[in-house]
Parts: C-alpha cells; sequence; structure tokens
C-alpha cells in the first residue's frame, strides 16, 4: 500500500500493488509521461485506503464540475466509501438545467463537509478561489486530489492530476473509474456525457478529439438518452430567459478596432433584469454562446452581474486570441478559447481593463 503522502504530493508508492494491478486494467488507455502514470498510481492508492472521501467542484458549477464529482462520487460509494459531494457556497444552487443529474442525494452543504476531511479530490477547480468556502478545509486535508483540465490552473493540491489536453474534466474521471475497476451504467454515463458535452459545446469545440466521440459512444452504449440531455442543457429555458436575452442583445456593443483589430463584441446583464424576469445568473451561462457569433469579431464577452454588485465574465475567442492569458490578467483563468473571470468594478471599468488586456495585434 501506498503511504500518506506529504503535503508535497511525493509520498511513496508501491509499483508491486498498484502498478501490477494497473497492468491488466481492460479497456484502452491514453499513454502519459511517467510522472503523470505515478501520480495516477499515488491517487488510486490514496482512495484505496480512504474511508471517507469528501469530492469538492468549483462554485457556481456547470456540467462537467458538477457530472464529474457526482460520477466520481458514485463510484466511490458502491466501493463502499463514505462520500459527500459539495461546492463552496451557501446557499448552494444547482442550475435548473443539471436537474436530472444523478446522485444528489451525495450533495451537502459546505457546513458538512469536515473541518480536516480524511481525503479530498477536487474536480474542475481552476484555481484555489473556485474552492470558495471549502477553501480552508480543502486545505486542512492531509491529501489533496486536483482533478482538472484547465491549462491556467498553477498546480495546487498534493496530487494533481491536470491534463490541458483533455477535452473535459469528466475524461478524466472517466479514466479514474477504468482504474478503480467501476463499469459504467447508466447513472456514471448521464454524468460523463453531460461533462463531455458541456465542455466540448456539443462537442463542436476544437479540443474535441476523436478520443472524445470514442468515449461519447462508449457512454451511449449504456442506453442513456442523450438527446433528452441535450435538450434539457441547450434547448429549454423559461419565457423570462428570453426577455433577458433580448435585452443583453439589444445591449450589445461591438468595438472593430479592439484586439488589434480582430475585433470585440460584449455586453451585460444587469442583476436588476435578471430579478425582474425571475431568472438565475446560471441560467444564462448560454448567453456567451449567442453573442460570440458575429463573423466580425473575434472575441466576444458577458458580463453578468450578481446581486452584491460583482461581475462574472464570459469570454470567448475563435481561434486568433488566447482569452485565458487574457482572464488571467484580471485574475481569472480557462481555456485558451473558453475562459472567465470575477470583478467588483463598475461595468465601464471592468470593460476598460478588457479592452487592455486584449493583445494589440
Amino acid at each position: 500500500m501506498t503511504a500518506e503522502p506529504d503535503r508535497s504530493g511525493q509520498g511513496a508508492s508501491s509499483t508491486d500493488t498498484v502498478e501490477g494491478a494497473l497492468a491488466v486494467l481492460p479497456g484502452p488507455r491514453t499513454e502519459s509521461p511517467l510522472g503523470f502514470e505515478r501520480e495516477w498510481q499515488r491517487v488510486v492508492a490514496a482512495i484505496g485506503q480512504a474511508a471517507s472521501i469528501d469530492l469538492i467542484c468549483h462554485i457556481n458549477p456547470d456540467g462537467d464540475a458538477l457530472g464529474s464529482a457526482l460520477a466520481a462520487g458514485i463510484a466511490l460509494r458502491s466501493l463502499g466509501h463514505e462520500v459527500r459531494v459539495s461546492f463552496g457556497e451557501d446557499p448552494q444552487v444547482i442550475p435548473e438545467s443539471l436537474a436530472f443529474l444523478p446522485g444528489q442525494e451525495l450533495i451537502v452543504p459546505a457546513a458538512e463537509v469536515p473541518d480536516r476531511p480524511e481525503l479530498v479530490l477536487c474536480f474542475d477547480v481552476a484555481s484555489e478561489s473556485r474552492l470558495g468556502l471549502l477553501h480552508a478545509k480543502a486545505f486542512a486535508a492531509p491529501v489533496m486530489v486536483v482533478i482538472d483540465h484547465h491549462a491556467s490552473n498553477p498546480g495546487f493540491g498534493t496530487h494533481r492530476l491536470i491534463d490541458p489536453g483533455a477535452p473535459a474534466t469528466a475524461v478524466l474521471v472517466d479514466e479514474l473509474l477504468r482504474r478503480l475497476r467501476v463499469p459504467l451504467d447508466q447513472a456514471l454515463a448521464t454524468c460523463l456525457y453531460t461533462g463531455v458535452a458541456t465542455d466540448t459545446g456539443s462537442f463542436r469545440y476544437a479540443a474535441t478529439t476523436p478520443a472524445t466521440h470514442e468515449l461519447a459512444a462508449r457512454l451511449l452504449a449504456t442506453g442513456i438518452r442523450h438527446d433528452l440531455i441535450s435538450r434539457t442543457l441547450w434547448d429549454t429555458s423559461s419565457f423570462g430567459y428570453l426577455k433577458v436575452l433580448a435585452a443583453a442583445l439589444d445591449r450589445a456593443v461591438y468595438e472593430p478596432a479592439a484586439a488589434g483589430g480582430l475585433g470585440l463584441v460584449w455586453t451585460w446583464v444587469p442583476y436588476q433584469d435578471l430579478a425582474l424576469f425571475g431568472v438565475t445568473v446560471e441560467e444564462i451561462e448560454g448567453l456567451i454562446d449567442v453573442l460570440r457569433r458575429p463573423a466580425e469579431a473575434e472575441v466576444a464577452l458577458v458580463l453578468k452581474q450578481d446581486p452584491d454588485g460583482t461581475l462574472r465574465g464570459s469570454c470567448r475567442a475563435k481561434g486568433a486570441v488566447d482569452v485565458a492569458a487574457v482572464c488571467a490578467e484580471l485574475d481569472g483563468g480557462g481555456h485558451r478559447f473558453a475562459a472567465g473571470f470575477s470583478a467588483r468594478e463598475d461595468v465601464p471599468a471592468v470593460i476598460a481593463r478588457f479592452r487592455a488586456a486584449l493583445p494589440a495585434g
């Protein structure tokens, strides 16, 4: 068995026990650098030794974050572990579009996560700040595993399964389940398919690979209704959302000179609009995918206002601008073509800072 790792994540491992087991696992394997393979071994060993495991996804969870955490939670529960799934907000709000995900009985308020958990697995958490109210508890754990695919992830925790080449964190969770010898069923497949479909934009984004489609095929083979999942994720909304969308599009601004002449289109959604039409911030996550359509603009930005005035920025690019680097200038992060940040200034000040962070040409 593996000795308890230290805070640097460099604990000893028994290659006799772990690597020997891995050698006979069924199914395809993606070759990885030796260091990454050893990290997988350490994580599997740490899970095997833990009685209680806390699974944390990022605040304001999307389909990849919550789907990944719930899939892992369902699997670990089936192996006999005591499992809690949580995220660091109070109150916790599950987006209506994700209400269908199985395993939500595992979700507990942040206050119910132990002050010093035995083992913490973090899913899709690109930075420490995204742990929210669970930051201190996560770092109090003797073993904290970060499972993520964001290139902007600085690398925290004692173990880091961070693969920027993966199109979704759910892809890494699928690999984790394979290594734990947990067979796919419809509950697991529903969670994983939701994660993969969400972060690939329904398989439209550049990170989608042949392996992504092969994973989707394996998930569909369990009998899940991918058509119903997709309809719930992208093609269902309240009438109030249409009113908010109309107002946001009417407020949209096109700046052809921004980003060195590549163009920027942006808009914002004041909290008053959301309150007026009974719409949540989570419900308008898809607004950015409408705003990014104009051929004239390389970069699109939507600012969404919380009740306390905080502005959440969602940003997209079409290929010529690295918006992860742009958002990092505003203390955010993400992927090259999809990133985000939060800010406390007013809209003109945030737009000015964002515009200044864009490449000049």
